[in-house]
C-alpha cells in the first residue's frame, strides 16, 4: 500500500478514537495566574531552547543566555536591546562573509533573524521592539536570498493599503501548481511559516505565507470580518497564471486556525483543504476562559493577554477583550454547523490556551466529515516536548495530509528513500 494511504488511514483511525476519549476534568488543567517574573522566564526559556520548545524553536540557548546577561527587568526595551545587541553581531558577520562564504553567511543570517524575533516577542510593544521585528524581517530576507527556488516578496493592494507576502514556488513546475495560503498564530509570522513551508515544495505544492489580522505586517486589525483580506489573497492566488485555481488549500495555526476554520465555511467553493492547529472557536471566547486560563497562563511563556489585545482595535483591558470575544466566537457568528470544505484538525488533549471542547464542537458541527489528529498528550497545536514537537508534525502529519487533498498522491522522493 503507497505510503501516502497509509498515513490517511491513520488518520482516519485516530478520528475515530478521540470520539471515545475521556474527557479530562479541566481542574487538572488549572494555571497560575500570575505573570512570570523576569528570573522564572529567563529559566524557563532557556529550558525551551534547549528542548527546541515553542517559542525557543531554533534559538542556541547560549545565545539566549548571553541576551539575558544583560537583562534585569522586564522593560520590553531592555528585553529587545538585549536580544539585538546578540543579533547584530550574526547579521555583521553574515554580510562580512555573503561574497567569501556564502554557507556561513546563510547560517549567520537565520541565526539573527530567530534572534531579532525573539527580542520582539510576543508583539512590537515598544520602541525598541519595534527595532527588533523590523531587523528580524530585515534578516530573514538576506537568508532567504540564498534560496532555490526563490522567494518572492508580494504585495497585493488592500483597501488603501497592502497585504505583503511571501511566495515561492515548487522548482522545475510544469503547468499551474496546487498552492497553500499559509497563516500566523498570535506571535508567530509569516517568516515563520516561510520557512516551515519550504518543506512542501518538494511534493510539487507551493505556498503563499501571509500576516494574519492584527498580527505582523498585516493592514488590519482582527475583527468579526476580517476574513475579507484573506479572501483578497485567494483572489491573487487565483489571479497567478503558476497557479492551478482548483487547488489552493489553506493551512492556519493557532489564531490563524480560526481563521482557517472560518475560511472552511465562507470560501468552501475556492478552497480545496483546509487544515487547522487548535483552532478557537466557542469556549475560549468565553470571559471564564480569559480570566482562569488565558491571565498568567504557564504554557504561554509570557504576556498572552497583552499580545491578544494587541491584534484588535481599542482593546486595552480585559472588560474591552471579553466584550470582542463574545463578537468573535464563531457559534455566535453563525459559522460552526455551517457546511465546510474538507478539513484536517489537529490539536492536543492538555492544550491550555485553546480548550479541547472547542476542539470536539467543531468535529461534531455540522453534517460534513472532518478529520482529526488529537495527541492525548499534546499541548497548544498537538506539541509534546521530544514526541510530537513541531517540526515532526509538520512533516509526518500536516505535509502529507496537504499533498493527498491536493490530489498530489507521492511523497517525494528524499523521503521515499528515507523510509518517512
Amino acid at each position: 500500500m503507497p505510503k501516502i494511504q497509509s498515513q490517511i488511514q491513520l488518520f482516519l483511525c485516530r478520528f475515530v478514537l478521540i470520539f471515545v476519549t475521556v474527557l479530562v476534568p479541566s481542574s487538572l488543567f488549572a494555571q497560575e495566574r500570575a505573570e512570570r517574573t523576569i528570573d522564572e522566564i529567563k529559566v524557563e526559556a532557556v529550558k525551551r531552547a534547549q528542548n527546541g520548545m515553542y517559542p525557543m524553536i531554533g534559538l542556541d540557548p547560549a545565545d539566549v543566555q548571553e541576551a539575558f546577561a544583560s537583562i534585569k527587568t522586564r522593560d520590553k526595551d531592555e528585553w529587545a536591546t538585549a536580544f539585538m545587541n546578540v543579533a547584530d553581531r550574526y547579521m555583521a558577520e553574515g554580510k562580512s562573509l555573503e561574497k567569501s562564504d556564502a554557507a556561513k553567511a546563510n547560517a549567520d543570517y537565520m541565526r539573527a533573524w530567530r534572534i531579532y524575533s525573539f527580542g520582539r516577542w510576543p508583539i512590537p510593544s515598544s520602541p525598541k521592539k519595534k527595532e527588533s521585528y523590523a531587523k528580524a524581517i530585515e534578516a530573514f530576507l538576506a537568508h532567504a536570498k540564498f534560496w532555490d527556488p526563490p522567494l518572492e516578496v508580494v504585495r497585493i493592494p488592500f483597501e488603501g493599503s497592502e497585504i505583503i507576502g511571501y511566495l515561492r514556488l515548487p522548482k522545475n513546475a510544469k503547468g499551474p501548481v496546487p498552492m497553500v495560503l499559509a497563516v500566523n498564530g498570535l506571535d508567530s509570522r509569516k517568516e515563520d511559516l516561510t520557512e516551515s513551508f519550504g518543506a512542501i515544495l518538494p511534493y510539487g505544492i507551493g505556498f503563499l505565507a501571509i500576516d494574519g489580522p492584527g498580527t505582523g505586517q498585516c493592514p488590519i486589525k482582527a475583527s468579526p470580518t476580517s476574513e475579507r483580506l484573506l479572501s483578497k489573497a485567494i483572489d491573487y492566488l487565483q489571479s497567478r497564471p503558476e497557479v492551478d485555481k482548483t487547488r489552493i488549500a489553506f493551512h492556519g495555526v493557532s489564531w490563524g486556525a480560526y481563521w482557517g476554520t472560518k475560511m472552511a465555511v465562507v470560501e468552501r467553493d475556492r478552497l480545496k483543504a483546509v487544515s487547522v492547529q487548535s483552532p478557537p472557536t466557542d469556549l475560549f471566547f468565553t470571559r471564564k476562559f480569559l480570566t482562569e486560563s488565558l491571565l498568567g497562563n504557564r504554557e504561554y511563556l509570557f504576556d498572552q493577554v497583552p499580545a491578544l489585545m494587541a491584534i484588535f482595535d481599542n482593546v486595552n483591558t480585559v472588560d474591552d477583550i471579553a466584550a470582542m470575544f463574545e463578537k468573535m466566537s464563531l457559534v455566535n457568528q453563525g459559522i460552526l454547523g455551517k457546511p465546510t470544505t474538507p478539513m484536517l484538525i489537529i490539536a492536543g488533549v492538555k492544550d491550555t490556551q485553546v480548550p479541547i471542547s472547542d476542539i470536539y464542537e467543531l468535529m461534531n458541527a455540522g453534517d460534513v466529515p472532518k478529520e482529526a489528529w488529537i495527541n492525548p498528550s499534546g499541548g497548544h497545536l498537538g506539541r509534546q516536548v521530544k514526541v510530537w514537537p513541531d517540526p515532526i508534525i509538520f512533516r509526518k502529519v500536516l505535509l502529507p495530509w496537504l499533498a493527498h487533498n491536493l490530489d498530489v498522491p507521492q511523497l517525494p522522493e528524499t523521503d521515499k528513500k528515507s523510509g518517512d
